[in-house]
């Protein structure tokens, strides 16, 4: 019986290895973590998310949501959806946008390079009223209007001689698909381009290109600021 309390140490020594995180080795590949990218489904009650595809496009009416003066970031344009009988993506992706404080759906769709590409519509904005989202081959979301001139960003010095000439201009959605890049070892480089001004109404002042990019498995890596100009 003395020997229980060595055996059980013993044991605990052994098993705690295995329950620490690995470290990464030197040299292997980590990921860049986009804040706008995330796994697509919300509120449908099950343990798997709705995938966004092709089957998410919706095209009826959401008149009764303005007619009704509905504030933005409520669920009309979901029940919207429901009534007409959408698919269970198109409502997974409008209850995605309504969760973000956004009214609006997935209008079109289209693949680009592998990589889909879905149009989403905000029928009850005043202005800016198409977006986009880009959707991996693992389903994963990434909106290519979120976020896009983070601080670190406008620290690199051909965005800060730009920013030292115009002070007061910033990005302006929505983006605008401008051509694709190839990557090593297969991958690719979607581009997408939003001008620089200091008001809505203001003469733009510049471009800023953002470049989103995917593995030869069109799994999403990161997003890298390719030109402010």
């Amino acid at each position: 019986m003395k020997s229980l309390p060595v055996a059980v140490c013993l044991l605990l020594a052994l098993s705690l290895p295995a329950c620490q995180k690995r470290a990464a080795s030197p040299g292997e590949a980590t990921y860049p973590r986009d804040v706008a990218g995330q796994t697509t489904g919300l509120g449908n009650g099950d343990a798997t998310p709705v995938r966004i595809d092709a089957s998410a496009v919706w095209s009826g009416s959401t008149d009764a949501c303005r007619q009704a003066a509905t504030p933005a970031g409520s669920h009309c344009v979901v029940d919207a959806l429901r009534s007409a009988g959408a698919t269970p993506a198109a409502i997974a992706a409008a209850q995605r946008l309504a969760a973000q404080g956004e009214s609006g759906y997935v209008s079109a769709w289209d693949d680009q390079s592998g990589v889909g590409v879905a149009t989403l519509e905000f029928p009850l904005r005043a202005n800016t009223n198409q977006g986009t989202w880009l959707v991996d081959a693992s389903g994963r979301t990434i909106d290519v209007d979120a976020d896009v001139l983070p601080n670190s960003a406008r620290s690199q010095a051909q965005a800060r001689a730009f920013f030292d000439r115009h002070p007061q201009a910033v990005p302006f959605a929505p983006a605008q698909p401008a051509g694709t890049a190839p990557l090593p070892d297969g991958g690719v480089r979607l581009l997408y381009a939003m001008p620089l001004r200091g008001c809505h109404a203001c003469a733009d002042d510049g471009t800023l290109t953002l470049g989103y990019d995917f593995d030869a498995g069109r799994r999403y890596i990161g997003r890298q600021v390719v030109e402010v100009r």
